[in-house]
């Protein structure tokens, strides 16, 4: 698929997407979902790609959905927004991203609202510049901030009460309180984020790859488990599997021979 509304760069076995809208603030228009859509939903079968950086073009991460677009098409063609079919097409997009095995690490500066916030939760790990700032936008225009998955990582990250009072109120919450509140991994200024990505996607890259799409798969389980043992059920599914693979046969020997493991591809 010929991408126009993002971009992917691949460094090696790290792809950095880019939301490719800088006129619009990447806003969140028919084209990016279906690019989304077809990219995230590829990652799941690709052995390639061990893990993805997400950033947006220009001075926004992703300011939400592209209300001028609705504006244009009226109701015609693919309804967007306030109708059922675009609402599911689009929430599929955060769904296959925390389905996918590869980890996401989101690069955030300017405005990441709306579906741009969530675009944020859902991935793995964020870095924010110093003008980042996030907000729950849909109560804003007249709809409910539960949207696009927002009412699920959010208590999930910043806890009942944080969560509550920005989707409440959709007021901003700006760097410095988003690494308090544990929302992002650290605030560099934003002409620093690449560079503060790339220790990061290195680290990862140095983990094998099965033990890498594994731990994404446990650890988004284990936020839902029922119990204890439940989480460990998968832990040991996920090391037992680890343990039988030619991966940790490498680690192994790596590790015994004071060298850096050499990974199979995938």
């Amino acid at each position: 698929m010929d991408y126009t509304a993002i971009t992917v760069e691949k460094r090696g076995a790290a792809d950095w997407l880019t939301l490719n809208r800088p006129e619009a603030l990447n806003t969140i228009n028919v084209a990016m979902v279906e690019e989304l859509d077809h990219y995230f939903g590829a990652l799941r079968n690709d052995r390639d790609t061990r893990v993805v950086v997400m950033r947006g073009a220009g001075r926004a991460f992703c300011a939400g959905l592209d209300i001028k677009e609705r504006d244009r098409r009226g109701n015609e063609g693919v309804p967007f927004g306030g109708g059922w079919d675009f609402q599911g097409f689009l929430a599929e997009v955060y769904i296959k991203m925390r389905r996918c095995p590869q980890p996401i690490v989101s690069l955030i500066q300017g405005p990441a609202c709306g579906g741009g916030f969530a675009f944020a939760l859902a991935s793995d790990i964020r870095i924010a510049g110093e003008s980042a700032r996030m907000n729950c936008a849909f109560i804003k225009i007249g709809l409910s901030s539960c949207d696009m998955g927002v009412s699920y990582f959010l208590p999930r990250l910043v806890g009942g009460s944080v969560a509550a009072e920005l989707m409440l109120t959709g007021r901003f919450i700006h760097a410095p309180r988003a690494l308090a509140t544990g929302l992002v991994s650290e605030v560099v200024p934003d002409d620093r984020l690449e560079a503060a990505a790339q220790p990061y996607v290195d680290e990862m890259l140095h983990a094998s790859p099965t033990g890498l799409r594994l731990t994404k798969e446990g650890l988004t389980m284990a936020v839902d488990a029922t119990s204890l043992e439940a989480a460990m059920a998968v832990e040991n599914r996920n090391q037992t599997l680890c343990a039988r693979s030619e991966d940790f046969a490498e680690g192994r020997r790596a590790f015994l021979e004071k060298r850096p493991p050499s990974w199979a591809a995938g």
